[in-house]
Parts: C-alpha cells; sequence; structure tokens
C-alpha cells in the first residue's frame, strides 16, 4: 500500500484552481500602492504588482491575450467592486517589467539540497508551422535551462539562451542561483555536463558531483583529478556508480519540463528576447507554487 496522503494531494490539485482566483490581495491593494509609489517621480501607479503578476499567471495558463485577460479580469470585478482592471497595453506593458523571481522556489528551503540539472528547446512562437514545413524555412528556438531540487521537484533556478548555447556552459550559473535558496551538496547532470571546467569548478565548492561521464572517457586525469576518479568509478560498473549517487533522481528536471510544456504550451508568445525570458520565469514561478499545493509536508 503507499504511504502518500491521496486525500492531502487531491485536495492541493484542487487548490490550484482557486489560487487563481484568490483576491484577497485586494485587501492591500492600497498599502501595496502606497508603498510603490513612495518617492516615485512622474505619474504614479494605479494598479498594485500583486494584479498585474495575476494578469500575467491568467494570461501564460489560460493562453489568452491581453484583450481577452482583460475582459476576463472584467468580468471579476462584478464580484468584488474594490478590483479596478488596467487596459491591455498597461497590462503587457508592466508584465513585460516584472522584476520577476521565482515564486515558491524558496519555501521551507535553507538547507541541504541535491539539485538536478537539464536543458530543453522552447518554440519562439506557434505561428507559421505549415510555412516552415513547406519552405523548409527554419526560424530556431530558445533554451531553457533549468536546477531543479529533487526533493520538493520545484525549479531553483532558471536561464534562457538562445540554442547555440551549450549545456555545460550553464552549470556554473544554475549552480551559483540555485545555491542562494540553501546549500548545494550534490549535482545530477548528464554526460552533457561532462568537462573539466565543471568537475574543478564543483570540486573548488566542495559539491559532490554526479556527472555521467562518456563511455569512451579515458582514465587519464588530464589536470583534472576530480574527473579522473568519477570516469573510473562510472566506468567500473555503470549501474552501481547510479544506484549508488541516485543518479535516477535526475528524471525530476525532465518532469518539470514536461510539466511546463503541458500546463503552458511549448510555445512562447513575447517577440523580444528579454520578454520571452520574464514569460518563461513567470510560467516557472506558477509551476512552483502549485507544486508547492502538493508537495509534502
Amino acid at each position: 500500500m503507499s504511504g502518500r496522503d491521496w486525500k492531502r494531494i487531491n485536495e492541493g490539485l484542487v487548490r490550484r484552481g482557486e489560487l487563481l482566483l484568490d483576491l484577497s490581495f485586494l485587501d492591500g491593494w492600497e498599502e501595496e500602492l502606497e508603498g510603490m509609489n513612495a518617492g516615485k517621480e512622474g505619474r504614479r501607479y494605479r494598479y498594485p504588482g500583486v494584479l498585474i503578476q495575476l494578469s500575467g499567471f491568467v494570461h501564460v495558463l489560460f493562453h489568452l491575450p491581453y484583450r481577452q485577460t482583460e475582459g476576463f479580469l472584467r468580468a471579476l470585478e462584478r464580484y468584488d467592486a474594490r478590483l479596478r482592471t488596467p487596459d491591455y497595453s498597461t497590462m503587457n506593458r508592466r508584465v513585460n517589467r516584472l522584476g520577476m523571481s521565482l515564486d515558491g522556489a524558496a519555501a521551507g528551503l535553507g538547507g541541504d539540497l541535491v539539485i538536478a540539472l537539464d536543458a530543453t528547446g522552447i518554440k519562439v512562437s506557434n505561428r507559421g508551422e505549415w510555412m516552415r514545413r513547406r519552405w523548409k524555412a527554419r526560424r530556431g528556438y530558445l533554451k531553457v535551462h533549468v536546477a531543479v531540487d529533487v526533493k520538493r521537484k520545484q525549479i531553483l533556478e532558471l536561464k534562457v539562451t538562445d540554442e547555440r548555447v551549450g549545456d555545460g556552459r550553464m552549470l556554473r550559473p544554475l549552480v551559483e542561483g540555485a545555491s542562494t535558496k540553501g546549500r548545494v551538496t550534490k549535482v545530477l547532470a548528464d554526460g552533457a555536463y561532462d568537462s573539466k571546467r565543471n568537475f574543478r569548478y564543483l570540486d573548488g565548492r566542495g559539491i559532490q558531483p554526479a556527472i555521467r561521464v562518456r563511455k569512451n572517457s579515458s582514465g587519464r586525469s588530464g589536470g583534472c583529478m576530480p574527473r579522473k576518479l568519477a570516469a573510473a568509478e562510472y566506468l567500473r560498473d555503470p549501474e552501481a556508480w547510479k544506484r549508488r549517487h541516485g543518479y535516477g533522481q535526475r528524471w525530476m528536471a525532465e518532469t518539470a519540463f514536461s510539466s511546463l510544456k503541458r500546463s503552458f504550451g511549448e510555445h512562447v508568445s513575447a517577440r523580444k528576447k528579454e520578454n520571452m525570458a520574464r514569460e518563461l520565469t513567470l510560467k516557472a514561478s506558477l509551476y512552483n507554487l502549485f507544486i508547492g499545493l502538493t508537495a509534502s509536508p
């Protein structure tokens, strides 16, 4: 019999819908605006940041253009007269100026962390698929790099690059970002992260590398003893190495990507690169909030 608390898990899944329509932020509407406008030069803010973030969540979750998002919020005004809806252009502009962070990623953290690293491709648009197939036109894609807490399944760090950036180059910024949420003790990653530079970096920080080395790896150190020892251990018995280091937990990163794409689509609607990065961070933030509702206590 499973030891999972299915009643609690089911309730958490139901509450994901409540999260989007939680209007409790209206109680602090004026206080937040007062803080945002303190010392501000020029035109004062009329809408608090939490409302703008809510409009962004509605935009990415339901795949609604901002005009339809404006209509969605207008409908909510019927149930609470305190709510005031910005026009769609204001939503678009303010969402693209949000200082986005991964909401929920720091909740309950601060101790030791085991993280899984991975990357995936995201299409820059969902339009014109027929034309690209018909005329063999290539538009390219974005690469999303993440560090996922294997215990809580939350995304601790996210970086967005173009398709030409190799996975291995992003190990250091991902680890440094995840380290702001707790002490990273182990990194799980596939062969794309196998490099002497990455092994040296992790060794210098006292982090255990669980990076699957290439099958044709040499037994020589080549100036990097940490990688030599890892390669010797892996090549001696790959299956035993995977069990010893818990390498199977690396699938948590793949699960995060699968959930993001199933929930929010495999493309971004923003056109500017910096706005694409904000949109993806917004999606990851909402994913973390959802995961937090069903995570183990």
